[in-house]
């Protein structure tokens, strides 16, 4: 059987509230993070219900790393636009994100009552992990993303750009210097195999969407300034970082810190206490922007401000998915755009080990026992290969422990 009549065989068989009630499952089940999440759908798409085949899928998971954006969300999204059309792919989506959404913007209620002695090491232990689970991260993609000299450099370079620069446009020159070193270093590297993809999307509609795309992107900072309003500014952020993540959900964490933290509006303390959180709970990391929207200073917070989170920072992973799916199978074969994300990729790298050396610096390791427990956290995480859950409740236990006998 043919890819193409596999999807359109699927597309015709599933329903909406089919797909809803298995991403919900999924939702409340995920743990691990993106890498994590597209084993549990091979598991489930490919294995179990056979939803779609091996090769469909591993093309799909090639796409959806190529593309900024978060990358289990987006191979969700694909799986219900296959089998349900649009209208399931918003079912997969929807499934897959409220979970950990509605969690974490309880998580953001119940931390304001988190103000004692006690809740206070709560916290401090959720951002010990958090800076545990940014260097498994970090650790993870520096073997998988560089493996040679050439991208080893770049991440190096892109790490120490990061690190002495002040722009708010760092990030995106260092993304765009990388994919131009890549196109010149990373060539020689043997091409990918690829196989041809067949995906239920016209190419008006990706016009459409990658038109959208560009403009919301490129239109919203304008928007902001002439109109100087609190709500445009949150949602131009939003979008703004999840339109510039490449590499998977962790990678979100530098470009949300540099816009929220640095104007002030949300703390330090409590941006890494959500970020803790949402390492601990199932389902996608862009959902932490649900807990910064509900928190974040300038109106709108609350509901409506976590609405907004999720729309902003999830939207333009969507779009530009659709916009690329019907022109994919001819880009992919070529050695230039793989040269080319072989640079950002590194470039990623290093914009995530510049985060780390951040997060150590900023005041929230404040002795050798902080110390300990994050280097701990890490080896947990690496070594043991013990869940997220388990390390965070260890990680908390022992902050608060350390808190009481201080």
């Amino acid at each position: 059987m043919s890819v193409a009549t596999v999807s359109a065989d699927n597309r015709r068989a599933g329903s909406p509230f089919e797909i809803l009630l298995v991403f919900l499952r999924l939702g409340f089940s995920s743990f691990g993070g993106p890498i994590a999440h597209i084993g549990y759908f091979r598991r489930e798409f490919v294995v179990r219900r056979r939803w779609i085949d091996e090769q469909s899928f591993a093309d799909l998971v090639g796409l959806c790393q190529f593309l900024p954006g978060p990358a289990s969300s987006q191979v969700g999204f694909a799986i219900g636009l296959m089998r349900a059309g649009f209208i399931g792919a918003l079912a997969a989506w929807t499934g897959f994100t409220a979970p950990s959404a509605i969690a974490l913007v309880l998580f953001a209620y119940g931390a304001h009552a988190l103000q004692n002695s006690m809740g206070i090491a709560v916290l401090h232990g959720l951002s010990l992990f958090a800076i545990a689970i940014v260097a498994q991260a970090a650790w993870g993609m520096a073997r998988a993303l560089c493996p040679d000299w050439q991208r080893a450099s770049i991440a190096i370079g892109a790490a120490l750009a990061i690190a002495f620069s002040t722009s708010p446009l760092s990030q995106v020159a260092v993304i765009a210097c990388g994919g131009i070193l890549g196109l010149l270093l990373c060539r020689a590297v043997p091409a990918a195999v690829v196989h041809r993809l067949v995906v239920p999307v016209s190419r008006g509609v990706a016009v459409c969407a990658l038109i959208a795309f560009f403009g919301i992107l490129l239109g919203l900072p304008a928007l902001r300034v002439s109109s100087a309003s609190s709500a445009v500014s949150l949602f131009e952020a939003f979008y703004r970082s999840g339109a510039l993540v490449f590499g998977g959900g962790h990678v979100v964490l530098p470009l949300l810190r540099e816009a929220f933290v640095a104007p002030g509006w949300v703390s330090e303390d409590r941006f890494l206490a959500g970020y803790g959180a949402a390492q601990a709970i199932p389902g996608p990391l862009f959902t932490f922007a649900a807990y910064l929207g509900t928190v974040v200073s300038p109106s709108p917070h609350g509901i409506a401000g976590a609405a907004m989170g999720l729309a902003g920072i999830f939207l333009p992973g969507i779009l530009i998915l659709i916009g690329t799916l019907p022109f994919w199978d001819s880009l992919r074969h070529r050695a230039g755009a793989q040269a080319l994300m072989r640079g950002v990729n590194a470039a990623v790298v290093g914009l995530l080990g510049a985060a780390l050396v951040s997060l150590v610096t900023s005041g929230t390791v404040h002795d050798w026992r902080d110390a300990g427990l994050a280097l701990g956290g890490f080896l947990l995480l690496v070594l043991f290969r013990l869940p997220p859950v388990a390390v965070v409740l260890g990680t908390i236990a022992a902050a608060v422990a350390i808190s009481m006998g201080a």
